[in-house]
Protein backbone atom coordinates (compact mmCIF):
# COMPACT_ATOMS: atom_id res chain seq x y z
CA UNK A 1 0.00 0.00 0.00
CA UNK A 2 1.24 3.01 -1.19
CA UNK A 3 0.89 5.72 1.42
CA UNK A 4 -0.76 9.16 0.86
CA UNK A 5 -1.57 11.98 2.87
CA UNK A 6 -3.15 15.49 2.03
CA UNK A 7 -3.69 19.14 3.45
CA UNK A 8 -7.07 20.55 2.93
CA UNK A 9 -7.28 24.13 3.53
CA UNK A 10 -10.42 26.38 3.06
CA UNK A 11 -9.42 29.95 1.39
CA UNK A 12 -11.76 31.85 3.51
CA UNK A 13 -9.32 33.91 5.17
CA UNK A 14 -5.26 34.91 5.38
CA UNK A 15 -3.69 31.20 5.58
CA UNK A 16 -3.31 29.63 8.77
CA UNK A 17 -0.29 28.78 10.30
CA UNK A 18 -1.62 25.69 11.37
CA UNK A 19 -2.72 24.65 7.76
CA UNK A 20 1.18 24.83 7.11
CA UNK A 21 1.50 22.80 10.65
CA UNK A 22 -1.27 20.40 9.58
CA UNK A 23 0.83 20.11 5.79
CA UNK A 24 4.20 20.00 7.28
CA UNK A 25 3.29 16.60 9.60
CA UNK A 26 1.42 15.42 6.56
CA UNK A 27 4.63 15.70 4.31
CA UNK A 28 7.07 14.38 6.29
CA UNK A 29 4.41 11.48 7.02
CA UNK A 30 4.50 10.47 3.63
CA UNK A 31 8.06 11.35 2.93
CA UNK A 32 9.17 8.72 5.67
CA UNK A 33 7.14 6.09 4.01
CA UNK A 34 7.93 6.46 0.39
CA UNK A 35 4.15 8.11 -0.35
CA UNK A 36 2.65 11.46 -1.88
CA UNK A 37 1.53 14.02 -0.96
CA UNK A 38 -1.64 16.15 -1.35
CA UNK A 39 -3.34 19.59 -1.59
CA UNK A 40 -6.70 19.61 -1.81
CA UNK A 41 -8.73 22.88 -1.73
CA UNK A 42 -11.98 22.89 0.41
CA UNK A 43 -14.24 25.69 -0.98
CA UNK A 44 -17.72 24.48 -1.00
CA UNK A 45 -18.42 27.57 1.58
CA UNK A 46 -18.69 29.90 -1.75
CA UNK A 47 -19.89 32.60 0.29
CA UNK A 48 -16.31 33.02 1.90
CA UNK A 49 -14.16 31.55 -0.31
CA UNK A 50 -11.81 33.64 -3.22
CA UNK A 51 -9.17 32.78 -5.26
CA UNK A 52 -7.23 35.26 -3.98
CA UNK A 53 -7.24 33.77 -0.33
CA UNK A 54 -6.60 30.15 -2.38
CA UNK A 55 -3.46 31.40 -4.50
CA UNK A 56 -2.24 33.15 -0.70
CA UNK A 57 -2.36 29.79 0.40
CA UNK A 58 0.00 28.00 -2.31
CA UNK A 59 1.95 31.11 -2.39
CA UNK A 60 2.59 30.81 1.66
CA UNK A 61 3.19 26.98 1.61
CA UNK A 62 5.52 27.13 -1.12
CA UNK A 63 7.17 30.28 0.70
CA UNK A 64 7.70 27.68 3.58
CA UNK A 65 9.54 25.05 0.94
CA UNK A 66 6.30 23.09 1.49
CA UNK A 67 5.67 20.88 -2.09
CA UNK A 68 2.51 18.72 -3.20
CA UNK A 69 2.78 15.55 -5.33
CA UNK A 70 -0.92 16.32 -6.58
CA UNK A 71 -2.87 19.82 -6.29
CA UNK A 72 -5.42 22.50 -7.94
CA UNK A 73 -2.42 23.73 -9.42
CA UNK A 74 0.15 20.75 -10.42
CA UNK A 75 -2.42 18.56 -11.11
CA UNK A 76 -2.30 14.63 -10.79
CA UNK A 77 -4.48 11.27 -11.57
CA UNK A 78 -6.93 11.88 -8.98
CA UNK A 79 -8.55 15.51 -9.78
CA UNK A 80 -9.85 18.21 -9.66
CA UNK A 81 -8.52 18.89 -6.49
CA UNK A 82 -10.85 21.97 -5.56
CA UNK A 83 -14.30 20.95 -4.60
CA UNK A 84 -16.50 23.14 -5.96
CA UNK A 85 -15.40 21.68 -9.22
CA UNK A 86 -16.74 18.22 -7.85
CA UNK A 87 -19.82 18.98 -6.25
CA UNK A 88 -22.18 16.35 -8.31
CA UNK A 89 -20.32 13.59 -6.68
CA UNK A 90 -21.42 14.59 -3.43
CA UNK A 91 -25.07 14.73 -4.63
CA UNK A 92 -24.92 11.41 -6.53
CA UNK A 93 -23.44 9.83 -3.21
CA UNK A 94 -25.80 11.28 -0.60
CA UNK A 95 -28.46 10.04 -2.68
CA UNK A 96 -27.11 6.73 -2.77
CA UNK A 97 -26.85 7.10 1.25
CA UNK A 98 -30.77 8.03 0.95
CA UNK A 99 -31.65 5.00 -0.86
CA UNK A 100 -30.08 2.32 1.21
CA UNK A 101 -31.81 3.86 4.07
CA UNK A 102 -28.27 5.53 6.02
CA UNK A 103 -30.12 9.01 5.43
CA UNK A 104 -32.73 10.72 5.30
CA UNK A 105 -34.09 13.90 3.79
CA UNK A 106 -34.88 16.41 6.93
CA UNK A 107 -37.53 18.83 6.08
CA UNK A 108 -37.67 20.37 9.69
CA UNK A 109 -37.68 24.00 9.93
CA UNK A 110 -34.82 26.20 11.81
CA UNK A 111 -38.14 27.55 14.33
CA UNK A 112 -38.68 23.59 15.00
CA UNK A 113 -34.59 22.49 15.26
CA UNK A 114 -34.69 25.17 18.15
CA UNK A 115 -37.45 23.72 19.96
CA UNK A 116 -36.34 19.82 19.90
CA UNK A 117 -32.84 20.92 21.37
CA UNK A 118 -34.45 23.07 23.79
CA UNK A 119 -36.75 19.96 24.97
CA UNK A 120 -33.88 17.58 24.63
CA UNK A 121 -32.05 20.23 27.05
CA UNK A 122 -35.22 20.57 29.48
CA UNK A 123 -34.74 16.19 29.84
CA UNK A 124 -31.67 16.50 30.75
CA UNK A 125 -30.03 15.48 27.50
CA UNK A 126 -27.52 16.04 25.48
CA UNK A 127 -28.62 19.02 22.43
CA UNK A 128 -27.12 16.67 19.91
CA UNK A 129 -30.61 15.47 17.42
CA UNK A 130 -30.91 11.83 16.48
CA UNK A 131 -33.34 10.61 13.85
CA UNK A 132 -35.89 9.84 15.81
CA UNK A 133 -36.10 13.76 17.00
CA UNK A 134 -36.51 14.77 13.50
CA UNK A 135 -37.98 12.20 11.37
CA UNK A 136 -41.22 13.39 10.18
CA UNK A 137 -44.51 11.07 9.58
CA UNK A 138 -44.29 9.79 6.19
CA UNK A 139 -47.63 11.94 5.38
CA UNK A 140 -46.24 15.19 6.41
CA UNK A 141 -42.66 14.59 4.68
CA UNK A 142 -45.01 13.75 1.29
CA UNK A 143 -46.94 17.30 2.24
CA UNK A 144 -43.91 19.14 2.71
CA UNK A 145 -42.37 17.78 -0.69
CA UNK A 146 -45.29 18.49 -2.18
CA UNK A 147 -45.40 21.91 -1.30
CA UNK A 148 -41.71 22.46 -2.20
CA UNK A 149 -40.42 23.39 0.87
CA UNK A 150 -36.38 23.10 1.30
CA UNK A 151 -34.69 19.89 2.90
CA UNK A 152 -31.49 18.65 3.68
CA UNK A 153 -29.98 15.11 3.69
CA UNK A 154 -28.64 13.93 7.56
CA UNK A 155 -26.90 10.73 8.33
CA UNK A 156 -28.35 8.12 10.09
CA UNK A 157 -26.77 7.65 13.60
CA UNK A 158 -27.37 5.60 16.53
CA UNK A 159 -29.91 6.68 19.07
CA UNK A 160 -28.53 3.94 22.02
CA UNK A 161 -26.42 4.37 24.52
CA UNK A 162 -23.35 3.30 23.89
CA UNK A 163 -19.76 4.44 22.45
CA UNK A 164 -17.54 4.29 19.51
CA UNK A 165 -14.31 2.71 19.43
CA UNK A 166 -11.93 4.79 17.04
CA UNK A 167 -8.14 3.91 16.48
CA UNK A 168 -6.13 6.70 16.46
CA UNK A 169 -2.28 6.32 15.36
CA UNK A 170 -1.27 8.32 18.60
CA UNK A 171 -3.71 7.79 20.90
CA UNK A 172 -4.24 4.04 20.68
CA UNK A 173 -8.78 3.34 20.61
CA UNK A 174 -10.53 6.50 21.87
CA UNK A 175 -14.29 5.86 22.97
CA UNK A 176 -16.35 8.61 22.03
CA UNK A 177 -20.19 8.00 23.26
CA UNK A 178 -22.54 8.06 20.51
CA UNK A 179 -25.18 10.01 22.86
CA UNK A 180 -23.03 13.09 21.74
CA UNK A 181 -23.06 12.50 17.73
CA UNK A 182 -25.85 13.99 15.92
CA UNK A 183 -27.96 13.20 12.59
CA UNK A 184 -25.19 15.20 10.67
CA UNK A 185 -26.52 17.32 7.80
CA UNK A 186 -24.53 15.71 4.45
CA UNK A 187 -25.85 17.67 2.13
CA UNK A 188 -27.36 21.21 2.69
CA UNK A 189 -31.16 22.81 1.27
CA UNK A 190 -28.81 24.63 -1.78
CA UNK A 191 -27.16 21.51 -2.48
CA UNK A 192 -23.67 22.37 -1.22
CA UNK A 193 -21.76 19.48 0.47
CA UNK A 194 -20.81 19.98 4.55
CA UNK A 195 -17.64 19.39 5.49
CA UNK A 196 -18.23 15.90 6.73
CA UNK A 197 -19.75 13.96 3.30
CA UNK A 198 -17.09 15.80 0.90
CA UNK A 199 -14.23 14.70 2.81
CA UNK A 200 -15.18 11.17 3.23
CA UNK A 201 -15.64 11.04 -0.18
CA UNK A 202 -12.91 12.80 -1.51
CA UNK A 203 -10.58 10.76 0.76
CA UNK A 204 -11.52 7.35 -0.06
CA UNK A 205 -11.76 8.71 -4.29
CA UNK A 206 -7.89 10.32 -3.79
CA UNK A 207 -6.71 7.13 -2.29
CA UNK A 208 -6.20 8.58 1.03
CA UNK A 209 -4.46 6.26 3.32
CA UNK A 210 -3.55 8.53 6.68
CA UNK A 211 -5.37 11.56 7.81
CA UNK A 212 -3.02 13.18 9.96
CA UNK A 213 -5.31 16.25 10.97
CA UNK A 214 -6.01 18.41 14.28
CA UNK A 215 -7.57 17.08 17.36
CA UNK A 216 -10.76 19.32 17.17
CA UNK A 217 -11.90 16.64 14.62
CA UNK A 218 -11.24 13.57 17.34
CA UNK A 219 -15.26 14.48 17.86
CA UNK A 220 -16.20 13.65 14.17
CA UNK A 221 -14.44 10.73 14.29
CA UNK A 222 -17.21 8.45 14.89
CA UNK A 223 -19.43 10.34 12.02
CA UNK A 224 -16.88 9.60 9.77
CA UNK A 225 -16.39 6.07 10.54
CA UNK A 226 -19.89 5.22 9.97
CA UNK A 227 -20.31 6.89 6.84
CA UNK A 228 -16.73 4.45 5.68
CA UNK A 229 -18.65 1.27 6.86
CA UNK A 230 -22.11 2.92 5.04
CA UNK A 231 -20.11 3.26 1.64
CA UNK A 232 -18.55 -0.28 2.71
CA UNK A 233 -15.54 1.77 2.11
CA UNK A 234 -11.70 1.08 4.22
CA UNK A 235 -11.39 4.47 6.56
CA UNK A 236 -7.84 5.59 6.44
CA UNK A 237 -5.41 5.31 9.36
CA UNK A 238 -6.59 8.30 11.42
CA UNK A 239 -3.65 10.52 13.33
CA UNK A 240 -5.10 13.68 15.74
CA UNK A 241 -2.37 15.93 15.87
CA UNK A 242 -2.15 18.51 19.05
CA UNK A 243 -3.36 21.82 18.33
CA UNK A 244 -1.23 24.80 18.66
CA UNK A 245 -2.39 27.37 21.57
CA UNK A 246 -1.88 30.63 23.21
CA UNK A 247 0.65 31.19 25.99
CA UNK A 248 -2.63 30.98 28.00
CA UNK A 249 -3.73 27.18 26.99
CA UNK A 250 -6.56 28.62 24.52
CA UNK A 251 -6.67 27.50 21.22
CA UNK A 252 -4.10 29.49 18.71
CA UNK A 253 -6.23 32.06 17.55
CA UNK A 254 -5.85 35.91 16.03
CA UNK A 255 -7.26 37.67 19.02
CA UNK A 256 -4.51 36.36 21.04
CA UNK A 257 -1.56 36.18 18.61
CA UNK A 258 -1.22 36.46 14.60
CA UNK A 259 -1.85 33.26 12.90
CA UNK A 260 -1.46 34.43 9.49
CA UNK A 261 1.31 32.98 7.81
CA UNK A 262 1.68 36.55 5.78
CA UNK A 263 2.12 38.04 9.16
CA UNK A 264 5.30 36.50 9.53
CA UNK A 265 6.56 37.14 6.24
CA UNK A 266 5.75 40.65 6.62
CA UNK A 267 7.43 40.32 9.84
CA UNK A 268 10.57 39.36 8.12
CA UNK A 269 10.76 35.86 9.44
CA UNK A 270 12.51 33.52 7.57
CA UNK A 271 10.73 30.73 6.17
CA UNK A 272 13.37 27.95 7.34
CA UNK A 273 12.92 29.18 10.75
CA UNK A 274 8.70 29.47 10.99
CA UNK A 275 8.91 25.70 9.44
CA UNK A 276 11.54 24.82 11.82
CA UNK A 277 9.49 26.27 14.87
CA UNK A 278 6.11 24.47 13.34
CA UNK A 279 8.09 20.93 13.38
CA UNK A 280 9.00 21.94 16.72
CA UNK A 281 5.20 22.18 17.88
CA UNK A 282 4.68 18.27 19.25
CA UNK A 283 7.45 16.71 17.91
CA UNK A 284 11.28 16.20 18.50
CA UNK A 285 14.71 15.35 16.31
CA UNK A 286 15.87 12.06 18.08
CA UNK A 287 19.16 14.60 19.71
CA UNK A 288 16.47 17.36 20.93
CA UNK A 289 17.97 19.77 19.21
CA UNK A 290 15.75 22.76 18.96
CA UNK A 291 17.89 24.59 14.96
CA UNK A 292 17.03 21.70 12.39
CA UNK A 293 15.99 22.66 8.68
CA UNK A 294 12.90 20.72 6.85
CA UNK A 295 15.56 18.04 5.39
CA UNK A 296 16.59 17.16 8.84
CA UNK A 297 13.15 16.89 10.00
CA UNK A 298 12.39 14.75 6.53
CA UNK A 299 15.27 12.65 7.36
CA UNK A 300 14.42 11.57 11.23
CA UNK A 301 10.67 11.63 11.02
CA UNK A 302 8.97 9.49 13.12
CA UNK A 303 5.34 10.40 14.36
CA UNK A 304 5.32 8.37 17.18
CA UNK A 305 8.12 11.17 18.74
CA UNK A 306 4.91 13.54 18.09
CA UNK A 307 3.65 14.55 22.17
CA UNK A 308 0.34 14.96 22.35
CA UNK A 309 0.94 18.07 25.24
CA UNK A 310 -0.28 21.38 23.84
CA UNK A 311 2.13 22.87 21.80
CA UNK A 312 2.37 26.52 22.67
CA UNK A 313 3.26 29.24 20.07
CA UNK A 314 5.63 31.89 21.24
CA UNK A 315 6.42 34.22 19.39
CA UNK A 316 9.36 35.33 21.66
CA UNK A 317 10.34 31.95 20.95
CA UNK A 318 10.08 32.24 17.41
CA UNK A 319 12.33 35.54 17.27
CA UNK A 320 14.54 33.79 19.52
CA UNK A 321 15.04 31.07 16.66
CA UNK A 322 14.92 33.01 14.01
CA UNK A 323 17.54 35.00 14.89
CA UNK A 324 19.62 31.95 15.28
CA UNK A 325 18.98 31.17 11.59
CA UNK A 326 20.16 34.78 10.71
CA UNK A 327 23.15 34.52 12.74
CA UNK A 328 24.42 30.83 12.33
CA UNK A 329 22.77 30.61 8.70
CA UNK A 330 23.14 33.72 6.23
CA UNK A 331 26.38 34.67 4.82
CA UNK A 332 27.05 38.49 4.82
CA UNK A 333 25.70 38.46 1.09
CA UNK A 334 22.96 35.96 1.71
CA UNK A 335 21.47 38.78 4.77
CA UNK A 336 21.96 41.22 2.23
CA UNK A 337 19.87 39.91 -0.47
CA UNK A 338 17.02 38.43 2.03
CA UNK A 339 17.05 42.49 3.29
CA UNK A 340 16.43 43.27 -0.77
CA UNK A 341 13.77 40.29 -1.43
CA UNK A 342 12.21 41.03 2.07
CA UNK A 343 11.30 44.74 1.58
CA UNK A 344 14.07 46.54 0.15
CA UNK A 345 13.13 45.78 -3.83
CA UNK A 346 12.10 47.45 -6.95
CA UNK A 347 8.80 46.04 -6.28
CA UNK A 348 8.00 47.75 -2.99
CA UNK A 349 10.09 50.81 -3.56
CA UNK A 350 7.89 51.77 -6.47
CA UNK A 351 4.87 51.62 -3.92
CA UNK A 352 6.43 53.93 -1.48
CA UNK A 353 8.07 56.70 -3.52
CA UNK A 354 4.97 58.46 -4.86
CA UNK A 355 3.65 58.90 -1.39
CA UNK A 356 7.36 59.60 0.08
CA UNK A 357 8.44 61.65 -2.65
CA UNK A 358 5.85 64.64 -2.05
CA UNK A 359 7.67 65.19 1.39
CA UNK A 360 11.27 64.85 0.57
CA UNK A 361 13.42 67.78 0.32
CA UNK A 362 16.80 65.51 1.16
CA UNK A 363 17.16 61.72 0.24
CA UNK A 364 17.45 61.17 3.68
CA UNK A 365 13.95 62.43 4.20
CA UNK A 366 13.41 58.95 2.64
CA UNK A 367 13.90 56.49 5.85
CA UNK A 368 12.30 58.13 8.42
CA UNK A 369 8.93 58.89 6.09
CA UNK A 370 9.27 55.19 5.08
CA UNK A 371 10.49 53.69 8.15
CA UNK A 372 6.68 52.21 9.41
CA UNK A 373 6.60 50.16 6.30
CA UNK A 374 9.55 47.81 7.02
CA UNK A 375 9.21 47.99 10.66
CA UNK A 376 7.43 45.39 12.90
CA UNK A 377 5.11 46.43 15.98
CA UNK A 378 5.36 49.77 16.42
CA UNK A 379 6.27 51.11 19.53
CA UNK A 380 3.06 52.48 20.76
CA UNK A 381 2.26 54.00 24.38
CA UNK A 382 -1.27 55.64 25.52
CA UNK A 383 0.55 59.03 24.63
CA UNK A 384 1.11 58.29 20.92
CA UNK A 385 -2.94 59.00 20.86
CA UNK A 386 -2.74 61.96 22.99
CA UNK A 387 -3.34 64.34 19.67
CA UNK A 388 -6.52 62.92 18.59
CA UNK A 389 -9.23 64.63 19.45
CA UNK A 390 -11.87 61.30 21.08
CA UNK A 391 -12.47 60.17 24.24
CA UNK A 392 -10.55 56.60 24.68
CA UNK A 393 -14.11 54.55 24.58
CA UNK A 394 -14.59 56.41 21.15
CA UNK A 395 -11.00 55.74 20.09
CA UNK A 396 -11.33 51.62 21.08
CA UNK A 397 -14.93 51.76 19.48
CA UNK A 398 -13.47 53.62 16.02
CA UNK A 399 -10.32 51.02 16.08
CA UNK A 400 -12.56 48.06 16.96
CA UNK A 401 -15.05 48.57 14.23
CA UNK A 402 -12.90 49.34 11.32
CA UNK A 403 -11.00 46.15 12.69
CA UNK A 404 -14.08 43.92 11.83
CA UNK A 405 -14.82 45.89 8.92
CA UNK A 406 -11.35 45.36 7.44
CA UNK A 407 -11.22 41.45 8.65
CA UNK A 408 -14.53 41.24 5.83
CA UNK A 409 -12.15 42.63 3.50
CA UNK A 410 -11.18 39.75 0.71
CA UNK A 411 -10.16 42.73 -1.97
CA UNK A 412 -6.87 44.41 -0.43
CA UNK A 413 -7.26 48.02 -2.13
CA UNK A 414 -7.31 51.39 -1.39
CA UNK A 415 -10.15 52.43 -3.09
CA UNK A 416 -12.15 49.62 -1.06
CA UNK A 417 -10.29 49.84 2.21
CA UNK A 418 -11.43 53.64 1.69
CA UNK A 419 -15.11 52.99 0.91
CA UNK A 420 -15.11 50.78 3.94
CA UNK A 421 -13.65 52.90 6.35
CA UNK A 422 -15.94 56.26 5.24
CA UNK A 423 -18.98 54.49 5.15
CA UNK A 424 -18.14 53.41 9.11
CA UNK A 425 -17.44 57.15 9.51
CA UNK A 426 -21.01 58.28 7.75
CA UNK A 427 -22.80 55.58 9.69
CA UNK A 428 -21.41 56.68 12.67
CA UNK A 429 -22.11 60.52 12.27
CA UNK A 430 -17.88 61.14 12.90
CA UNK A 431 -16.58 63.34 10.28
CA UNK A 432 -14.04 61.46 8.45
CA UNK A 433 -10.62 63.10 9.34
CA UNK A 434 -11.75 62.96 13.10
CA UNK A 435 -12.42 59.05 12.23
CA UNK A 436 -9.08 58.11 10.50
CA UNK A 437 -6.79 60.25 13.10
CA UNK A 438 -6.55 57.12 15.38
CA UNK A 439 -6.15 54.22 12.78
CA UNK A 440 -3.00 56.47 11.29
CA UNK A 441 -1.21 56.42 14.58
CA UNK A 442 -2.27 52.63 15.02
CA UNK A 443 -0.83 51.91 11.65
CA UNK A 444 1.87 54.51 11.05
CA UNK A 445 2.94 55.53 14.57
CA UNK A 446 2.16 59.14 13.94
CA UNK A 447 -1.10 61.33 12.78
CA UNK A 448 1.64 63.07 10.56
CA UNK A 449 1.85 60.32 7.79
CA UNK A 450 1.22 60.25 4.03
CA UNK A 451 -2.73 58.61 3.54
CA UNK A 452 -3.87 55.98 5.89
CA UNK A 453 -5.26 53.87 3.27
CA UNK A 454 -2.76 53.95 0.87
CA UNK A 455 -0.39 52.93 3.59
CA UNK A 456 -2.21 49.86 4.39
CA UNK A 457 -2.66 48.80 1.10
CA UNK A 458 0.99 49.01 1.15
CA UNK A 459 1.66 47.20 4.13
CA UNK A 460 -0.91 44.19 3.47
CA UNK A 461 -4.27 42.93 4.90
CA UNK A 462 -2.17 41.02 7.50
CA UNK A 463 0.15 43.64 9.22
CA UNK A 464 -2.72 45.85 8.81
CA UNK A 465 -4.97 44.23 11.01
CA UNK A 466 -2.10 43.42 13.45
CA UNK A 467 -1.40 46.69 14.46
CA UNK A 468 -4.61 47.67 14.67
CA UNK A 469 -5.09 44.52 17.29
CA UNK A 470 -1.99 46.07 18.76
CA UNK A 471 -3.44 49.76 18.78
CA UNK A 472 -6.80 47.90 20.76
CA UNK A 473 -4.27 46.08 22.96
CA UNK A 474 -2.18 49.62 23.90
CA UNK A 475 -5.32 51.75 24.79
CA UNK A 476 -6.15 49.49 27.25
CA UNK A 477 -8.26 47.00 25.17
CA UNK A 478 -12.22 46.26 25.47
CA UNK A 479 -14.18 44.66 28.37
CA UNK A 480 -16.04 41.19 27.86
CA UNK A 481 -19.11 43.69 28.78
CA UNK A 482 -18.03 46.17 26.47
CA UNK A 483 -17.29 44.33 23.60
CA UNK A 484 -20.72 42.78 23.65
CA UNK A 485 -22.84 46.22 23.29
CA UNK A 486 -20.13 46.98 20.50
CA UNK A 487 -20.87 44.11 18.55
CA UNK A 488 -24.70 44.79 18.86
CA UNK A 489 -23.48 48.73 17.43
CA UNK A 490 -21.90 47.40 14.66
CA UNK A 491 -24.63 45.05 13.78
CA UNK A 492 -26.96 47.90 13.13
CA UNK A 493 -24.60 50.39 11.18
Amino acid sequence: MKVRTRVAPSPTGDPHVGTAYIALFNLCFARAHGGQFLLRIEDTDQARSTPESEQAILDSLRWLGLEWDEGPDVGGEHGPYRQSERMELYGEYAMQLVEAGKAFLCYRTAQELDELRNARREAGNSTALKPADLMLPEDEVAKRAAAGEPYVIRMMVPDEEGSCAVDDLLRGTIELDWSMVDAQILLKSDGMPTYHLANVVDDHLMGITHVLRGEEWINSAPKHKLLYEYFGWDMPVLCHLPLLRNPDKSKLSKRKNPTSILYYQRMGFLPEALLNYLGRMGWSMPDESEKFSLQQMLDNFDVQRVSLGGPIFDVEKLRWLNGLWIRDDLTEEQLAQRLVDWAYNPSMLSKVLPHAQKRMETLSDFAPLASFLVSGTLPLTEASFDDVKAEREELLKWIQFSLWKLEAQRQWERDLLWDDLKGLADALGVKVRDFLAPLFVAVAGTSASFSVVDSMEILGPDMSRARLRHALDVLGGVSKKAMKRLEKEYQTL
